[in-house]
């Protein structure tokens, strides 16, 4: 048997997984476990969760694959540095960063104490990574495969066909041009600084109208052949030393945008705290519909060329759910497959199948129909916490109790949940990615117009424009939404139907939307019979389901829910079988 370690390193969203030849049997984020958002560095207790899930310790693996190689591109590379002569301090960086991408064998020997380890190493490429990590885990044999996203190894965009074991990349847009880029220095100028805050931009959007195109259109220039560029007067990513920081912390980077781009919106950028005005409402709404633009653009372009109907998503741009709930009607793909963690965390799972299929493993299909992944926790552990805390939950009013039956267990929370109470659900393993997908979730009652606020003022204390999500039965989908796909993922929008809106407004979206979950038995049995429960109770097949988080990276451990619950105000945290209640 032959164990392969995946890695995603030095980079934002830090994580690990781990095949068994072609299967895949663990994977999650540093920031689980070290509770940084967006955690970047290297991943070590991702990789020692993964091998004690494989049950083999480092002497075992056989071969490391990290989703990045720093010769990529080099000749790329040379030609940008001779023509533009960036300052020495942008070099250097770089450098810097290829070097320490270049000494994984002595992160492993620090790590582990131990040198001499038997594993090959493989530097894998960025958005080769990316790709794979979507077309080889999907149900599809042969695909489209389009990657998208900030940079990586030189390049900020990818595609080709995938097919059984080999991925062949036919186009790329290179440095310094990147949807990624745009989006994310447009995300900065609105006033969200924040690595990762893009999905604010998304849940803006809908409250602006597109007034500000003719200047999104001089910043991005869509080409022919389907590919996209930017104006570089309007960025400075290009010639100047940007303050990432990708090492043992949270990321962090400078400033994107240049003096040119408030010039041509004509608007100061909003500073974090500045309220919010309906002019960045209109910015919003007009980077959407660029990045929709180009996005859709490259689509149908290889669409034409190809004529396959399969679809995989991958790239931090993958996560852009509005765009994606809109593929089916803006292109002629018949067939779509997003990955859990599509961003730089699921590149590990990525450089771990390109090993794989280098080393002939991909003969038999293997299909990621969940996302769950990471660790998990028996009942036993359960009760040993809650006998360990048993004194500060009773001086917070609040009891415990065991039930055996998974059917009056789901009953009971089915019944909080539709008399309006906020429930935390911890059960089974760990969701892989950045969505709560029914095993680490807060989870709410959707009928209720004031469940969002609710929310907000007992745990989440988020802005307001936000939505909240729906997880519904997949067999319901076609009767309450426009469109009838499986989203197992979140990683799709798609309309509800309008007479429908009236009854779910705690997951409608201002323009009607909602970012749905579909749930299927075969792959989170408990959750859909709780899902079940609360239909039989309401007449509605879906619940809401937000995050397990109070500003913080989604729980990882039973000690990180019980705290959560107890500095909150939820109501019930079900922990497997065992539920502690909050008494009023």
């Amino acid at each position: 048997m032959v164990y392969i370690l995946g890695i995603n390193a030095y980079h934002g969203d830090s994580s690990a997984c781990i095949l068994k030849s072609n299967q895949l049997v663990a994977a999650a984020e540093e920031e689980r476990f070290l509770r940084v958002k967006h955690w970047a560095g290297f991943p070590k207790e991702a990789i020692k969760y993964c091998l004690d899930e494989a049950k083999i310790t480092i002497d075992e693996v056989d071969h490391v694959a990290i989703n990045t190689d720093p010769k990529a591109n080099f000749f790329k590379k040379v030609a940008y540095t001779l023509k533009n002569k960036p300052n020495l301090k942008f070099i250097f960086d770089r450098l810097k960063n290829k070097k320490a991408k270049s000494d994984i064998a002595l992160e492993f020997e620090k790590i582990f104490k131990k040198k001499n380890l038997k594993f090959k190493t493989h530097y894998i490429e960025h958005h080769l990574s990316h790709l794979a990590s979507a077309h080889f885990v999907s149900p599809f044999e042969n695909s489209v495969s389009v990657s998208v996203d900030g940079f990586g190894d030189f390049s900020s965009g990818a595609w080709g066909v995938g097919h059984k074991d080999r991925i062949d990349i036919d186009g790329q847009i290179f440095f310094p041009h990147s949807l990624g880029i745009f989006y994310q220095a447009l995300t900065q100028f609105i006033g969200f600084p924040n690595y990762g805050d893009e999905y604010k931009v998304m849940g803006l959007a809908p409250y602006g109208k597109p007034i500000f195109m003719n200047h999104m259109r001089k910043i991005v220039q869509i080409n022919r052949n389907g590919g996209y560029s930017l104006n570089l007067d309007f960025f400075c990513h290009h010639k100047e030393k940007i303050a990432y920081n990708w090492k043992e912390g949270s990321p962090s980077f400078g400033k994107l945008f240049s003096e040119n781009l408030e010039n041509l919106l004509g608007v100061k950028p909003r500073e974090k705290n500045e309220p919010l005005q309906q002019i960045h409402y209109d910015i919003a709404h007009s980077t959407q519909y660029m990045y929709e633009e180009a996005f859709f653009n490259l689509l149908n372009k290889i669409y034409n060329k190809y004529k396959i109907e399969n679809l995989t998503l991958s790239g931090g741009c993958a996560m852009n759910s509005v765009a994606n709930g809109k593929i089916y009607k803006q292109t002629l793909f018949k067939k779509i497959y997003v990955q859990s963690a599509a961003g730089d965390a699921g590149g590990a799972i990525g450089s771990a199948y390109v090993v794989a299929a280098k080393q002939g493993f991909l003969k038999n299909k293997f299909e990621m129909k969940h996302a769950y992944w990471g660790p998990s926790f028996n009942n036993e552990h359960h009760k040993s916490l809650l006998k360990k805390e048993e004194n500060r939950i009773k001086h917070s009013n609040c009891v415990t109790n065991y039930i055996d039956n998974e059917d009056d267990l789901c009953s009971l929370t089915a019944e909080y949940i539709a008399n309006g109470k906020v429930v935390g659900w911890f059960q089974g393993r760990m969701e892989w990615g950045p969505r709560a997908l029914g095993n680490r979730s807060i989870l709410g009652d959707p009928r209720r117009k004031d469940m969002k606020n609710i929310l907000n003022l007992k745990i989440k204390r988020r802005e307001s424009f936000r939505p909240f999500a729906p997880s519904i039965l997949r067999e319901k989908v076609s009767e309450w939404f426009e469109e009838d796909h499986n989203v197992p993922f979140m990683m799709q929008v798609f309309k509800i139907k309008k007479e429908k809106r009236n009854q779910i407004p705690a997951v409608t979206h201002v323009d009607g939307s909602g970012r749905l979950q579909t749930v299927n038995l075969a792959t989170n049995s408990r959750y859909y019979k709780l899902i079940s429960n609360f239909e039989k109770l309401t007449g509605v097949p879906m619940i809401l389901n937000t995050s397990f988080n109070e500003n913080e990276p989604i729980v990882c451990h039973p000690e990180e829910a019980l705290e959560t619950f107890l500095r909150t105000k939820m109501d019930l945290l079900v922990l497997g079988n065992w539920t502690i209640e909050r008494k009023i």
